[in-house]
């Protein structure tokens, strides 16, 4: 782990959210554990609004957190495909509760908001 290396984490969330913070990330992750393995393009096409360098250099930094694994095959053209390793995959649970929260909050909190915001009218 190259890139984390003279980094100081304060506590183990810091390193947590190192290693699979960002926007693009976890979106990735989420992709990969669910459908499985993936090559570039698919991987292109489920995210709208990522451009190519930012996966490119998301991806490079997963794989170098040993998260992701890059497989390239000796074919033309060239064909890479990108899967979760074992420490990719232990990361579904809590990238699931994550899903979970996220969606309990937005049907509760922001529906609440919403309705405040309408009475005050």
């Amino acid at each position: 782990m190259s890139r984390m290396q003279g980094k100081v984490f304060n506590c183990e969330k810091e390193l947590t959210l190192s290693v699979i913070g960002g926007k693009w990330k976890m979106l990735i992750l989420w992709h990969l554990g669910k459908e499985g393995t993936k090559r570039f393009g698919e991987l292109k096409a489920l995210m709208p609004g990522i451009t190519q360098r930012m996966l490119v250099n998301q991806l490079r930094e997963l794989e170098e957190d040993l998260i992701v694994r890059r497989e390239v095959y000796p074919v033309v053209p060239p064909k890479v495909e990108y899967s979760l390793t074992k420490e990719g995959r232990s990361l579904m649970p809590i990238l699931e509760s994550m899903y979970s929260w996220g969606k309990n909050y937005m049907d509760t909190v922001m529906a609440n908001k919403t309705e405040t915001k309408e009475e005050i009218k």
